[in-house]
């Protein structure tokens, strides 16, 4: 199981590197431009990416967790850069957990107060599911701003390279 996890955690920073620097090479304008999606522009879903794995990796550290991030309001490349420092951070925690570690389980809280408590595999796999769930989503904001030659993040396409 550990090897899955690390496999994923390294293709989700390859799928969120790939796919942000796609974002990053257009014109800035359309960083912002409003498409009437659940996060409605290329900024407030990547940096929703960020955000939602920031607030895991507190949750894994056992950090405090204080609810909602303040809004980000810088450009994509910083954007991207955070998101894939944090990435980082998630691939060394895992190579460094023993396998019962990974199946221990955590203990949380959500922003609404809610307490869980779910084996630290399963929260990897959700983190992991939901960048590949706004990623596509991503992609379909490029293509409605007419941006062609999108790259492929698939995990099967990631797998294939390795």
């Amino acid at each position: 199981m550990k090897q899955l996890l690390q496999d994923y955690a390294t293709y989700h920073h390859w799928a969120n590197q790939l796919l942000g620097q796609k974002i990053a090479e257009q014109d800035s304008a359309l960083w912002t431009r409003e498409i009437p999606v659940s996060f409605p522009s290329l900024h407030k879903t990547l940096t929703h990416i960020w955000d939602a794995d920031r607030a895991w990796w507190n949750r894994l550290k056992k950090e405090p967790d204080t609810g909602p991030f303040p809004a980000f309001e810088g450009d994509i490349a910083e954007a991207l850069g955070q998101l894939l420092v944090q990435n980082e951070q998630l691939i060394k925690w895992i190579a460094d957990q023993e396998e019962s570690q990974l199946n221990a389980t955590l203990k949380y809280v959500n922003w609404k107060g809610i307490p869980f408590e779910q084996p630290i595999a399963h929260v990897l796999l959700h983190i992991f599911s939901h960048g590949s769930y706004h990623r596509g989503q991503l992609v379909n904001m490029l293509r409605a701003l007419g941006v062609e030659n999108i790259p492929q993040t698939d995990f099967i396409v990631w797998a294939r390279m390795k």
